[in-house]
Parts: C-alpha cells; sequence; structure tokens
C-alpha cells in the first residue's frame, strides 16, 4: 500500500471506486508532468450524497463534507490513471464551482472541504492554487463540481 494510501487509512477515509464518467471524454488527461482530471462531484456508491444549492437546499456544512467526498473521487480517479498515488508530486491548482442560491456568498468555506482533505493527506505537496466560483445550476441538480490539476512524477 501506498504511503498516500496508508494516510488516507490513517485518517479514516476509504478510497472509493473510480466514477465513471458521464459522456463522452476522459476522466483524466495527462500532458508532461501535469495530470488534469475531469469535474467530479459528491457521488457515494453512484448516487449523489447531496443534490441543490448551497443556501437553499444545502447547508455549508454539507456542503463542505460533499467536497470531502468529491475529493476522495478524485483521488480514486488518479489512482486509477497512475497506479499509486505516491507518484503525485504536488496537486497544482483546485478549481471549483458551486451551486449558489442567488443570496449565498460563502463558496470558499464550502471548498475548504476539498482544500482541507488534500493538505491534511499529501502535507505541503497538497498546498495549491485555487479558485472556488459560485454558478446558478450543475448537471444533474449536483450541488457542487471540483477538478485538479496535478504535477506528477
Amino acid at each position: 500500500m501506498s504511503k498516500i494510501e496508508n494516510r488516507l487509512q490513517q485518517l479514516g477515509y476509504t478510497l472509493p471506486p473510480p466514477p465513471p464518467t458521464m459522456a463522452n471524454y476522459v476522466s483524466c488527461v495527462r500532458t508532461g508532468n501535469l495530470l488534469y482530471t475531469s469535474g467530479a462531484g459528491c457521488y457515494v456508491d453512484g448516487k449523489p450524497l447531496y443534490l441543490g444549492r448551497l443556501g437553499a437546499d444545502v447547508t455549508i456544512e454539507e456542503g463542505y463534507e460533499a467536497a470531502k467526498i468529491t475529493t476522495l473521487n478524485l483521488l480514486s480517479m488518479l489512482k486509477a490513471e497512475l497506479g499509486d498515488l505516491d507518484r503525485i508530486v504536488r496537486m497544482v491548482k483546485l478549481f471549483a464551482l458551486v451551486s449558489s442560491a442567488p443570496d449565498f456568498y460563502e463558496q470558499p468555506r464550502v471548498i475548504n472541504g476539498a482544500s482541507d482533505l488534500l493538505i491534511e493527506v499529501f502535507g505541503e505537496a497538497g498546498k495549491h492554487a485555487r479558485a472556488a466560483a459560485g454558478t446558478s445550476v450543475l448537471p444533474f441538480n449536483n450541488p457542487l463540481e471540483i477538478e485538479l490539476i496535478v504535477e506528477v512524477s
């Protein structure tokens, strides 16, 4: 078992199977030493954990948890592509969309769930540039979608 998977286990996290793509695209694309993921959502066993908009249907705390679950899905996609999460040199960028009620402005607090998990698992190498933007809707009524850019060896 890799050091990163050991760390996940120590923290009480289990990597789910990688989520299937939902249309005509691939989960990851590598160019040089950068690996770009497609967007992922907060699915558990193929079903959405939450549905709706932050600030209307989903609380900040639920959104924070959804961001963590989404990050675990992203890590499973990366493991499927790389074979070993120890090949990750560092997280480069996290981009997140948060389905938001018109008066919801706490997108960064929601996406902290993803950032906190990456730093907890990868330490210094988990620190990343980030954008967290609000949007009126996301596919399938998902509350958030996250993608990563990762440097790999």
